[in-house]
């Protein structure tokens, strides 16, 4: 392994492949438990920071993690170890497993998680629904469209077989044939206008408001919800990827895992009681 290759070192890599500066100023990102010069030997990448995805690290050895969603999201009166939160940051510190969240930088950023969904989907000519200000390049969500429109039903076949999701919850009418959708990874609820602003044919995002979905019937226009989970996960793959990539061309001998445990927290159950 390099001598340098520390959390620093992570840090420097993931900031390159998703800038910090990117994230929403409300937001939390960067190490969050953990010392900067602590030498890194394994990554696992996972989307939330739980117990269950704490175990799995330790199970596997690994000495950092790298969620999505970040474990210290508020700023912190008290550490009570007899609540989930409490119980991991305790676990983490005590096992000395560095945990870094990569957030809304890697929501805005090039190649991040809308990215991963609008090329999953094959799209093409795939452009920022809501450009950053600083980096025309980066932003909220992704627009793109097909060289030639797919009927309604193959895209429905198209985003669940990327997505393998269990159900996907329509508003509005699907249309006949699908050119230009718009996409956003986790809750995008509110950045509906803006994809049917963009001529978007069809919106796929997640926690969609109930007001937002009466809009689209109104509208006559088309949201699909797939669920948080669903939309973000594609990404943790992706994310493993260009991460083991960029170790190696750096010349850090990382072992780069995906979490292989991590599930939806929703179990979906049918009319008929039985469950999904």
């Amino acid at each position: 392994m390099t001598a340098s290759a520390t959390v620093s070192d992570l840090l420097g890599l993931l900031d390159r492949l998703a800038p910090f500066s990117l994230a929403e100023e409300w937001d939390n990102v960067g190490l969050l438990i953990g010392h900067s010069e602590r030498p890194v030997t394994s990554i696992l990448i996972g989307l939330d920071p739980t117990l269950a995805l704490l175990d799995e690290a330790i199970e596997r050895g690994v000495d950092t993690l790298i969620t999505h969603h970040p474990v210290i999201f508020h700023p912190l009166s008290a550490v009570i170890t007899d609540t989930p939160g409490g119980r991991f940051l305790e676990a983490a510190l005590a096992r000395q497993i560095n945990v870094i969240a990569c957030h809304t930088n890697l929501d805005s950023a090039a190649a991040g998680v809308s990215d991963v969904l609008a090329a999953g989907l094959g799209l093409t000519r795939i452009t920022p629904l809501l450009p950053s200000p600083a980096a025309p390049d980066c932003g909220i969500g992704r627009i793109g469209a097909y060289d030639s429109p797919l009927s309604g039903s193959d895209f429905l076949a198209r985003v669940s077989g990327l997505l393998s999701c269990p159900s996907l919850a329509l508003a509005g009418p699907l249309p006949e044939f699908v050119s230009t959708v718009a996409v956003c990874g986790g809750s995008g609820s509110d950045f509906a206008e803006a994809a049917r602003g963009r001529g978007a044919d069809v919106y796929l995002s997640a926690e969609i408001k109930h007001s937002t979905a009466r809009l689209a019937q109104e509208y006559e226009w088309c949201i699909l919800d797939a669920g948080h989970y669903f939309t973000e996960q594609p990404v943790v793959a992706f994310l493993a990827d260009r991460l083991r990539q960029a170790a190696q061309e750096t010349g850090y001998t990382w072992d780069i895992l995906k979490t292989t445990t991590e599930r939806p927290p929703f179990m979906h159950i049918n009319c008929n009681g039985s469950q999904s």
